[in-house]
């Protein structure tokens, strides 16, 4: 099954490629890599939401909003490659958590983004990955994603 027809399995469809809010590129590819752009979880061009991590957002609505990072994040890397059904595997994430001081979870935040990828590809979905806190995202995003994958 191609990571197209996963995807429609799972009721997700690629969304359009996330304009950049600054000056860059939502994913450059390099060799038979693309390199993707953190992308923030932006649902029909709005921001799905706001705020800190353990504070205005809980852990889980953050986890899910990784997820949407993650489609977002596809969606760049599909741009740059010519489809995902060019993509041989996911090499690394990070994933950035704005959480508040006392948040600890960010790895259960990042694993929405981890696990749709598993979804999506199988065993090449298996990747590398840092979950960082930060105090703060663009725009007052919870959460970031961005991605390395090797492509055909």
């Amino acid at each position: 099954m191609s990571p197209e027809e996963k995807l429609a399995e799972l009721g997700l469809t690629l969304p359009e490629v996330v304009a950049p809010l600054a000056a860059y590129v939502p994913a450059v590819r390099s060799g038979d890599h693309v390199y993707t752009s953190g992308q923030i979880p932006m649902v029909d061009g709005k921001l799905a939401a706001t705020g800190k991590v353990g504070a205005e957002v809980s852990a889980e609505e953050a986890r899910e909003l990784a997820r949407t990072c993650a489609l977002n994040a596809l969606a760049a890397v599909a741009s740059a490659a010519g489809g995902l059904s060019n993509v041989v595997r996911i090499v690394k994430v990070v994933g950035y958590v704005a959480s508040a001081p006392d948040f600890t979870g960010h790895p259960q935040v990042v694993n929405g983004a981890s696990e749709l990828l598993g979804e999506v590809f199988g065993e090449a979905g298996r990747h590398a990955r840092s979950a960082v806190g930060v105090a703060v995202l663009p725009l007052d995003a919870p959460v970031e994603v961005e991605l390395i994958a090797e492509v055909r």
